[in-house]
């Protein structure tokens, strides 16, 4: 942990500073791809759209690791990370013995963008409106052709499988949402646990521990389910050890700037606990104690609003979701959504309004999965104002 932190806190010498928002195009990437001397590029092959997809390889170790990302289009926050990373592992430094431990120890191979074509629009399916992580089986889309042949040339003891996820995940009951979450794939229906699978929850139970410091109860882990379809139950079941990464959400970090560092401090504590096997004597309990994701955060609650109804007066809460659209894969747009109205006591929220004493008033009836009308005051004074699901300034 002692190392993590010292990297962290010298983070910003490691930063890719063009990378500056969720909503970069492939052409970005690749112009960073093309500048990597020290490593091995190739082009693994092109999307729908032709856009090329592009493995690289660094270090000379037998231990090999392949982490990609980017399988869906509006999943960024890793690819930000390894390019992080990359810089980590250019840069000379008082971390130059870490770098040649890795280095020697470990062949790692980056996919950093599988779907350039989703990314390119910022939506989570690639162009054929496929989910590409839903495709191992029945291999219908050139991406997930791409990637599942990449894994059989590679053949890589560990994998890095790097995604985002919503922002309404909770880590457990903590009342925090999960910032950072987790999984050892399952690789059967009876979740059973080998050799491969109990390596992945040694090396996630590590990590958790070494970023737990930064983002103190926001760490999840998800519930274990068998996904047929899906790269990494089957990577898993093919004897890559495979560790699920995905970045969630954290109070006013809406482009996940911060959330980046944790994620590269995640990606990097995984590989250090592999170079040096240190994950072998965790105890595979430590990752079974990581609370478990749920899904129980909404954007915004208004807690004790009065409503009257033919006569009858009654309190309850709305939870409020934002639904985030882009023109052309940028300029996003967030439109404020009812999920429900009731009594809201057991769930969260990044924001929180108390509405008690306060005068409601509706200025369209509040209906589920509709956008919010509504405006909240105060006497004269107006606290809150939505209207057709945007919120006013």
């Amino acid at each position: 942990m002692e190392t993590i932190t010292s990297v962290l806190n010298n983070y910003p010498s490691y930063q890719e500073k063009t990378l500056t928002n969720r909503f970069f195009k492939h052409s970005e990437i690749e112009r960073l791809i093309h500048q990597k001397n020290q490593y091995s590029v190739k082009e693994a092959g092109k999307s729908l759209e032709g856009r090329s997809i592009y493995l690289l390889k660094r270090g000379s170790g037998p231990v090999k690791v392949f982490l990609w990302s980017q399988m869906h289009g509006d999943e960024p926050t890793a690819t930000m990370a390894l390019f992080d990373l990359f810089n980590f592992l250019d840069t000379d430094d008082q971390f130059d013995g870490l770098r040649q431990k890795l280095l020697t120890e470990c062949t790692l191979y980056f996919a950093p963008m599988i779907n350039p074509d989703g990314a390119e629009v910022f939506t989570r399916r690639n162009a054929q409106i496929l989910d590409i992580n839903r495709d191992y089986l029945h291999q219908q889309t050139p991406e997930g052709r791409i990637l599942r042949r990449l894994r059989d040339e590679i053949e890589p003891h560990f994998g890095f499988n790097l995604h985002d996820q919503s922002i309404r995940w909770s880590a457990g009951k903590s009342g925090n949402p999960a910032a950072i979450s987790f999984l050892s794939p399952a690789y059967d229906d009876e979740l059973s646990v080998n050799p491969t699978r109990r390596k992945a929850m040694q090396i996630i139970a590590r990590v958790a521990a070494d970023i737990q410091p930064f983002i103190p109860g926001h760490i999840g882990r998800f519930e274990e389910e068998y996904e047929s379809r899906a790269f990494g139950d089957n990577f898993q079941k093919g004897g890559t050890s495979t560790i699920l990464i995905e970045a969630g959400g954290y109070i006013n970090d809406r482009e996940k700037q911060f959330l980046r560092k944790i994620y590269f401090g995640s990606i990097l504590s995984g590989l250090i606990n592999i170079a040096g096997k240190d994950y072998e004597n965790e105890d595979v309990n430590n990752y079974y104690f990581i609370p478990e994701n749920k899904k129980r955060h909404f954007s915004m609650i208004l807690r004790s609003c009065s409503f009257t109804k033919d006569n009858y007066s009654y309190t309850a809460d709305i939870g409020l979701v934002a639904i985030e659209t882009t023109t052309n894969g940028t300029n996003p747009l967030y439109l404020y959504f009812v999920e429900d109205i009731g009594d809201l006591s057991e769930f969260y929220s990044y924001h929180e309004v108390d509405a008690k004493g306060l005068n409601l008033i509706l200025t369209k009836p509040l209906a589920i999965d509709e956008p919010a009308d509504l405006i909240l005051q105060n006497g004269n004074t107006t606290i809150l104002s939505i209207e057709n699901g945007r919120l006013s300034d």
